[in-house]
């Protein structure tokens, strides 16, 4: 990741620490959230210990506890890092970035991403990093926007409401790159990692007004069952190898 992009994700992060769970800890945000969760923890071992990158404010740590683990997160955001440590006082928390993790090798049993791999220069580091710091057998699950035509004008998008200042938690300019299930697939395979699985999920999504949300909601199960192309964020399970 560039100097520059890395402090710009950082300055916004730490502007917007103190409002973020507006976002994605309120009913329609929660909703949200709590469903790209579901997807990402169950590919991950119960109990074991879990590296969240890009934890944020702790929202993914949280559930991982309460499904019986331990975890340690690391986020870009200092103002980030406080609110989670906050949320989870019994986890260690620390500034820093998933393409250079400040851990030994084989630290952990589980590593999630949710939402951050798409802000990535280099995502064969963060997986490399990963690898490094997961123990023989460990799990990594990720959830991220995925490369669709209904995502390849948000960059766009986020370019424009920056330009015409029109606030919002998480709508920023980043250079975000999506990836699809080709793409996905090559990197965790070159990274090392086994038993690689590409899904798709969540047709509701979090910016949608209301009564779309919901009817969206209603639908979701099967559209990632029966029309996952429709879906907007592409989850990756792997294996590091015994």
């Amino acid at each position: 990741m560039s100097t520059a992009k890395q402090e710009k994700i950082q300055q916004h992060y730490d502007e917007i620490a103190d409002v973020y769970d507006t976002h994605y800890d309120y009913p329609r945000g929660r909703c949200y959230h709590t469903h790209i969760s579901r997807h990402v923890m169950k590919a991950l071992p119960e109990g074991g210990a879990l590296l969240d990158i890009g934890c944020g404010t702790g929202l993914f740590v949280e559930k991982y506890l309460h499904n019986g683990g331990t975890a340690v997160g690391i986020d870009l955001s200092r103002n980030m890092i406080g609110r989670a440590r906050g949320r989870c006082a019994c986890c260690d928390f620390t500034v820093g970035t998933g393409e250079s993790i400040p851990f030994r090798d084989n630290s952990f049993d589980a590593v999630s991403s949710l939402l951050v791999f798409s802000y990535l220069r280099d995502p064969w580091a963060m997986l490399s990093e990963a690898y490094r710091v997961l123990r023989p057998g460990g799990s990594i699950s990720i959830c991220t926007l995925g490369k669709k035509l209904l995502t390849s004008g948000i960059p766009a998008i986020y370019h424009i409401s920056e330009k015409i200042r029109v606030k919002h938690v998480v709508m920023k300019d980043f250079g975000e790159h999506y990836y699809d299930e080709h793409e996905m697939y090559a990197l965790f395979c070159e990274a090392g990692f086994c038993d690689v699985r590409v899904s798709w999920c969540s047709f509701a999504h979090i910016d949608m007004i209301n009564p779309l949300f919901h009817l969206a909601q209603r639908v979701e199960p099967f559209i990632e069952r029966r029309l996952p192309q429709l879906a907007y964020n592409i989850c990756v399970d792997a294996r590091k190898p015994e």
